[in-house]
């Protein structure tokens, strides 16, 4: 099963779960009550921390739930915040997710020395459900901004093309596996 995010985030060949941490959660907790799927993976779009540039496609298996007052020391959490889907070698590049959107450009330069290295908003709840059931996960994203003061601006700016570079990407490799 493909999914999405939602609201202004979707595609014709993806189901929408909702927006953030919570909605998705509950939202795909209830597609697997009833209707288990044999795999998961979550498209959408991504902040980068600083390393992937914007329209770059980014695969990963591994999420992490860490917010701005961890990386400097002025929260913690007893929950294991880190999940992965990743029973390869290969080396994922980590989603954080959050129900906000990081703004600090100096702040979060502080997630790359964690190994962090983009955002997205529902990535973290997907793997967790998946988890849960059981059930094989991903997720491909597309850059759409810096997590910086422009932000939301770059977002909106890009969203469309991100969009537009994701389909293509995810189409493509659909075909790829189907001819296998």
């Amino acid at each position: 099963m493909i999914l999405c995010a939602g609201n202004n985030e979707t595609f014709e060949f993806a189901t929408p779960i909702g927006v953030g941490l919570i909605e998705s959660a509950m939202n795909l907790t209830r597609l697997c009550l009833f209707d288990k799927p044999e795999f998961l993976l979550f498209i959408g779009s991504a902040g980068s921390y600083g390393e992937h540039k914007i329209f770059d496609i980014v695969e990963s298996k591994t999420a992490s739930n860490v917010e701005l007052a961890f990386l400097n020391n002025d929260a913690y959490t007893p929950l294991d915040n880190v999940i992965s889907t990743n029973i390869t070698n290969k080396k994922d590049v980590i989603v954080n997710s959050s129900n906000y959107i990081s703004t600090n450009e100096e702040l979060t330069k502080k997630f790359l020395k964690l190994g962090i290295g983009i955002e997205n908003m529902e990535f973290f709840a997907v793997l967790k459900i998946a988890q849960e059931f059981n059930i094989p996960a991903g997720g491909v994203f597309c850059i759409t901004n810096y997590t910086n003061k422009n932000a939301h601006e770059d977002f909106l700016k890009n969203h469309d093309e991100a969009k537009r570079v994701l389909a293509l990407h995810v189409k493509k490799r659909i075909k790829e596996l189907t001819k296998k």
